[in-house]
């Protein structure tokens, strides 16, 4: 039987994305990012310029495309977790899992490669600026799962919604705090097997700390 057509597509789709996205991050490492132009990634990517701009309508998002994924990332835990599971303990769960993991996006992560990606975003106040968006989706995607997750009695209509809003703000700029603060120390010269443990009370509090004031979700 023959490929599905869309799924082939698809596929090819997210290569090109991924090739694009690679061939940029690769020249941004080497030049800065301020000192690469369009053109040029187009050529290492081996794509013309507008079929580069209709995938990435700017540079900064060339660079930032491998955050896409996780833009829904706790949305996808709180809606996964097993009956029972409560949403903070499932997001707590899989950050810590993500910590022993030595995954980049809790920044605790000392590859060169991861290095040298964090030094070019933290070092490019546009790339910062236009992750806030990327934040900003993660908190939308977040907050409709946890109206969805609203226990019995909770405010009903507006008010439910405000308040898995406000949850989701809190969450996953909890999740951020954390991360940032484990590549500060990284880049000030501590390394990841050692900063594992502090790491892991840092977020166990915090996530302590987000019980005692999101009750309806803990």
């Amino acid at each position: 039987m023959s490929e599905n057509p869309t799924g082939l597509r698809e596929r090819k789709r997210q290569r090109t994305y991924r090739t694009i996205s690679e061939a940029a991050v690769a020249l941004f490492l080497e030049k800065g990012f301020a000192a690469v132009s369009v053109t040029e990634i187009a050529e290492a990517a081996q794509v013309s310029k507008p079929t580069l701009f209709r995938y990435f309508p700017a540079k900064e998002d060339m660079a930032l495309y491998r955050f896409a994924d996780h833009e829904d990332e706790a949305a996808r835990v709180v809606a996964a977790r097993t009956e029972g599971t409560a949403p903070l303990d499932a997001l707590e769960a899989h950050f810590l899992t993500g910590l022993e993991a030595r995954d980049p996006v809790t920044g605790l992560c000392d590859a060169p490669e991861v290095l040298a990606f964090h030094r070019l975003l933290y070092g490019t106040p546009s790339l910062v600026a236009r992750l806030h968006s990327y934040t900003a989706r993660s908190e939308d995607a977040l907050a409709g799962e946890l109206a969805k997750a609203a226990p019995a009695g909770a405010d009903p209509g507006a008010g439910a919604k405000l308040t898995a809003r406000l949850a989701a703000g809190q969450i996953v700029t909890v999740q951020r705090v954390l991360a940032t603060e484990n590549w500060r120390r990284i880049s000030e010269g501590a390394d990841a097997e050692s900063l594992y443990p502090p790491s892991r009370r840092d977020a166990r509090k915090a996530f302590a700390l987000l019980r005692s004031g999101l009750t309806p979700y803990a």
